[in-house]
C-alpha cells in the first residue's frame, strides 16, 4: 500500500474515534445543565481543569519520547519497558501522595467535605498516564483498529455509567424504593458520579490493556531514561503553556471573581457555554487529522506553498461559515444548555472566533515544523500563556467570565499574528491575506446586522438569520466560482 494512503487512512481512523468521543461527551452537556445547578456543574469544570494540568506534568513528554526512541533504538522492548516503568513509578508516587494529602488539598480547594474527589481524580490521572504507553504501542505498531476499539469502549462505558447513575438509578429507585440499587447508589454523591463513572471506565480499559503491557519482555535502562527525559522534558513546557491557554481561566474564575457573585456558578455557566463554542473545535480537530499528514507529505512538492495558501483560505471560509451558523442561530442553539446557563451566551461568539484563530495558528505552525525550528512553537505558546494569565487577572474581577472569554480571544489572536510574522521571515508563504480579511469583514458585518434585528418573534428572527447566512454562503460561491468548479 502507498505509505501516504496508509497514513491518511489510519489518521482518519484515529480521528474518527476522537471526534465520536467528543461528540458523545458533547451531548452530555444538555444532561448536566438540566440536572445540576450552575455552581454544581462548576465543580466538574474546575476539577477537570486541574486534571488537564496534571496530565501534562505527569506525562512529562514521555509519550512523544517513546515514539522518537522507538525509531532510533535497536531494542523496542527496552524503550517500551523504560517508558512504562518510568510512568508507573511516577504515577504510583503521585496517587499515594494525593491519597495521603487528600484532605489538606480538598481544604485548600474549598472541597473540605469531599476529599474523595481528590482521591478519585488522582487515580483517574495516574491510570491515564500509565495507559498512554500501551496506547502508544498500538499506534507505533499500526494497530489502528484495536486502538480505536478500546478508545470507543472507554467512551461508551463512561457515558453509559453516567446515564446509569444520573438518570436510571434515581428514576428506578423512586419507583422501587426497596430496590437493590440502593446498595450502590446514593443521591448525596450527586456530581461525584461523573468522576466515579470515569474512574470505573479507566479501570476497565486498564484490564483490557494488561495483555499489551505484558506480551513483550519488559526491560529497563536508566541511561536510556536519561536520554528520553532530555528529549521529552522540553515538551512539558510547551504542553503546560498550551494547557494554560485552554483551561486556566476556569481555575482563575474561582479565585478572582468578585465577592458579589458565586464563583462556582460563574465557572459552571462559562464551562457550559464554552461547550457550545466547541462546534468550532470539532471542525478544527477534524481538519488537523486530515491536514497534518498532508502538510508533511506534500512539503517537497513544487506547488506546496501555493497549496498551503489555498488550504488556509478555504479553512478560514469554512470556519467563518461555522461562526455565522452558530451565532445567527443562537436563538435555537441556546436550547442545547439548560435555562439557568443561558445568561452566558454572550461569550459564545467571542469563543467561536478565538477557536477559529487557534485553527489558523495550526495552519501557520507548518513553518516551524517543516524547518525543524520547533522551539519557536514553545515561544509562541509561552507568549500566549502570558497573555492569558495577565488578561484573566485584569478582566475577571471587572467583568467575570466575559473577561475570560476576551482573554482567550486576545491570546489566540496575538499568537496568530506572532506566528504569521515569524513565518514570513523563516518560511515565507504567500497567504491570500486580503481575500481572507475581506471574508472576515463580511462575516462580522453580517453578524453585527443580526444583533440589531428586532426580536418580533422566533420565526421572524430565523428568517432574517437564514437570509444573512445565505448571503455569506452565496457570496463565497460567487467569489470563489465554486459552481464552475463543481461542473
Amino acid at each position: 500500500m502507498n505509505p501516504l494512503k496508509k497514513l491518511i487512512g489510519q489518521t482518519a481512523i484515529y480521528g474518527a474515534s476522537s471526534i465520536v468521543g467528543r461528540l458523545l461527551n458533547y451531548f452530555l452537556v444538555p444532561l448536566y445543565t438540566r440536572i445540576f445547578e450552575p455552581e454544581i456543574y462548576g465543580i466538574v469544570g474546575e476539577l477537570f481543569s486541574y486534571v488537564a494540568f496534571l496530565m501534562i506534568v505527569l506525562m512529562y513528554g514521555m509519550e512523544t519520547g517513546f515514539f522518537r526512541f522507538s525509531e532510533t533504538e535497536k531494542s523496542f522492548n527496552k524503550v517500551f519497558g523504560t517508558s512504562l516503568i518510568s510512568l508507573f513509578a511516577t504515577s504510583s508516587v503521585f496517587i499515594i501522595l494525593m491519597i495521603v494529602f487528600a484532605q489538606p488539598i480538598a481544604n485548600f480547594l474549598d472541597y473540605s467535605e469531599n476529599p474523595e474527589y481528590i482521591i478519585w481524580l488522582s487515580i483517574i490521572v495516574g491510570l491515564d498516564c500509565l495507559m498512554a504507553i500501551p496506547f502508544a504501542k498500538l499506534r507505533h505498531q499500526n494497530r489502528a483498529i484495536k486502538f480505536v476499539t478500546i478508545k470507543l469502549i472507554f467512551i461508551f462505558a463512561n457515558i453509559g455509567l453516567i446515564l446509569f447513575f444520573l438518570i436510571f438509578c434515581p428514576y428506578y429507585i423512586k419507583e422501587n424504593q426497596n430496590s437493590v440499587l440502593l446498595s450502590i447508589y446514593s443521591s448525596e454523591i450527586g456530581v461525584g458520579y461523573v468522576f466515579i463513572s470515569n474512574l470505573i471506565a479507566n479501570i476497565l480499559i486498564l484490564i483490557i490493556l494488561l495483555p499489551e503491557m505484558f506480551n513483550v519482555k519488559i526491560s529497563f535502562d536508566f541511561g536510556l531514561l536519561k536520554r528520553m527525559l532530555a528529549f521529552s522534558l522540553p515538551l512539558l513546557v510547551v504542553g503546560f503553556a498550551g494547557t494554560i491557554n485552554e483551561v486556566l481561566d476556569r481555575i482563575l474564575l474561582k479565585f478572582l471573581s468578585t465577592e458579589n457573585v458565586n464563583p462556582m456558578s460563574e465557572i459552571g455557566i462559562y464551562n457550559a457555554n464554552y461547550k457550545v463554542a466547541l462546534l468550532m473545535t470539532l471542525f478544527i480537530q477534524t481538519f488537523r487529522y486530515a491536514a497534518e499528514p498532508f502538510f508533511f507529505a506534500h512539503a517537497k512538492n513544487s506547488r506546496s506553498k501555493s497549496d498551503y495558501s489555498l488550504i488556509m483560505k478555504y479553512f478560514v471560509i469554512f470556519g467563518l461559515t461555522i461562526f455565522l451558523g452558530a451565532t445567527l442561530y443562537l436563538s435555537v442553539l441556546k436550547y442545547f444548555i439548560g435555562e439557568d446557563y443561558r445568561s452566558g451566551l454572550n461569550v459564545v461568539p467571542i469563543l467561536l472566533l478565538a477557536n477559529l484563530f487557534l485553527g489558523i495558528i495550526y495552519n501557520l505552525s507548518i513553518w516551524y515544523k517543516l524547518t525543524s525550528k520547533t522551539m519557536y512553537g514553545a515561544y509562541i505558546a509561552l507568549f500566549g500563556a502570558t497573555i492569558t494569565i495577565v488578561l484573566n487577572i485584569i478582566l475577571i474581577p471587572k467583568i467575570g467570565y466575559l473577561g475570560s472569554a476576551w482573554a482567550t480571544f486576545f491570546c489566540y489572536f496575538s499568537m496568530m499574528l506572532l506566528s504569521f510574522f515569524w513565518g514570513k521571515k523563516h518560511y515565507k508563504i504567500k497567504y491570500e491575506v486580503l481575500p481572507i480579511a475581506k471574508y472576515f469583514v463580511i462575516a462580522l458585518v453580517l453578524y453585527a446586522i443580526s444583533r440589531f434585528v428586532p426580536e418580533i418573534n422566533q420565526v421572524f428572527t430565523l428568517l432574517v438569520s437564514s437570509l444573512l447566512f445565505f448571503v455569506f454562503v452565496g457570496y463565497v460561491f460567487w467569489e470563489e466560482k465554486l459552481l464552475d468548479f463543481a461542473k
